[in-house]
């Protein structure tokens, strides 16, 4: 009897061990994963409407800019130029090198004006009256490795309007899919 009870005691040591060494697996490559590849993020204001609302959660891809360089329109996870410890989410719109100007509500690259693609949910007004600031009412040169970025809901956002330049070095990653809550599910445009 006693020799049973000791196996029985064993199996559960064996299976409890098991059991916390997958655990210890699982954290790990959790941990792994949002330190290199994804990452989640919370909606905090009202910038990126329609596009994303206040507290809607999502995941950024974290490797896509080691990759590839970033595109126009894709709506990007920075950090903050003015306080590093803070991250944004905006539109990119103006790409190194290029000059900018925003004019009647359109944003101007090198003398164009440049639409939205269809896919993206909204017509983008971006306003400029009575504001004189990076890439409004006159003309901006972005530095190489650095990028201009707009707030989708333009009347209600800080964004590079306000406080110039996102160095290359701040971008976190392309913000991807919004997983909660669950009616707004779905990938990012």
């Amino acid at each position: 009897m006693g020799n049973r009870q000791n196996k029985q005691e064993l199996t559960r040591r064996q299976r409890r061990k098991k059991e916390i060494i997958s655990w210890l697996w699982a954290i790990a490559l959790v941990l792994i994963l949002r330190q290199f590849f994804v990452q989640a993020f919370v909606i905090p204001s009202e910038s990126m409407k329609p596009t994303l609302k206040i507290h809607d959660r999502l995941l950024a891809n974290k490797i896509v800019y080691k990759i590839r360089q970033p595109h126009r329109w894709e709506v990007i996870i920075f950090k903050y130029p003015e306080d590093t410890k803070k991250y944004f989410v905006k539109r990119l719109v103006g790409l190194p090198g290029e000059i900018l100007i925003i004019k009647n509500g359109h944003v101007c690259i090198n003398g164009k004006v440049i639409e939205p693609p269809k896919n993206i949910p909204t017509s983008l007004y971006y306003y400029s009256e009575g504001r004189s600031y990076y890439g409004i009412e006159e003309e901006v040169k972005i530095p190489e490795n650095a990028y201009y970025a707009l707030g989708d809901n333009s009347i209600n956002s800080r964004d590079s309007r306000y406080w110039g330049f996102i160095p290359s070095k701040n971008l976190v990653g392309k913000a991807l899919f919004i997983y909660w809550p669950p009616w707004r599910m779905g990938i990012i445009r």
